[in-house]
Parts: structure tokens; C-alpha cells; sequence
């Protein structure tokens, strides 16, 4: 089996999230940074070249696959703020509905940006997101 490519690095989150040029992407990978620490009460850890993760939790799949993931995390994209662990929890559809506008895909939720969300709604969602993670996802 092939080893998950996204996993955590020793990189600087500071000098990741310092040479984003974007300047909107910039702003909100800063306000990201904050309020998903704040909320998972871990610190930030690049996963692969371009993820901010937040904690993690182990996965393993019928198949036999199995690696680890961040619990929460995103990615300032130049297309749009990619957001991880969001969208799995049970409330989440939910929460999603008062999110303000977004799209998802594959587990990942996007946003243009920060100013186009209820920011309370998104604290839920990650509260949400990294407790499900943690507790239901994690196996031991």
C-alpha cells in the first residue's frame, strides 16, 4: 500500500501562512490560524506542503488502509480557503445551512472568503468537526 502523502511536517506555519500573497487569503489564514487554535486548543502543524492541521486522529479503512489525518485545518488556495474536518460531524449539514456562502466537495468545505460567513456559525463548525474527530473518528 502506498503511504498517505499529507502528513505532518516539520515546516513553520508562520512562514507558510507569511508567503501566501494573496492579500484576502492572508488575512484569513491569520484569523483561521487563531480561531482554530483557540478552539482546539492545539497547536498548529503543517501537514504536507500547504495544510494547516489542528490535532489528528487515526483512520482505517475496510480495505486494510490506514494512516493518520488533521482533526481540523485549511489551506489559503488561491482559488479559495479550503477548509478539513468540517463537514463529517452529524450537525454539520446543519450548520452548514447558516454558514453563509460556501460550497463542499470530497469532505472539504471552501470558502471565497471569511467576510462571506457567519463567523459563530464556523467556530461550531469547528468545534464540531475536531470533537467528532477526535472522539467518534479516532480508533485506538
Amino acid at each position: 500500500m502506498t503511504e498517505n502523502k499529507t502528513r505532518p511536517t516539520h515546516a513553520s506555519v508562520e512562514g507558510f501562512l507569511a508567503a501566501v500573497e494573496h492579500p484576502v487569503r492572508h488575512r484569513d489564514g491569520l484569523l483561521l490560524l487563531g480561531l482554530m487554535q483557540a478552539i482546539t486548543g492545539e497547536e498548529p502543524e503543517m501537514w504536507g506542503p500547504t495544510i494547516v492541521g489542528f490535532g489528528q486522529y487515526h483512520y482505517k479503512y475496510a480495505t486494510g488502509r490506514e494512516g493518520d489525518a488533521a482533526a481540523v485545518g485549511f489551506s489559503p488556495r488561491k482559488a479559495s480557503l479550503s477548509l478539513y474536518g468540517l463537514t463529517s460531524a452529524p450537525e454539520a449539514a446543519a450548520l452548514l445551512a447558516r454558514l453563509g456562502k460556501h460550497r463542499t466537495g470530497a469532505g472539504c468545505l471552501y470558502v471565497n472568503k471569511l467576510d462571506d460567513i457567519d463567523e459563530a456559525v464556523l467556530a461550531e463548525l469547528i468545534r464540531a468537526g475536531y470533537r467528532h474527530a477526535t472522539t467518534v473518528l479516532h480508533s485506538p
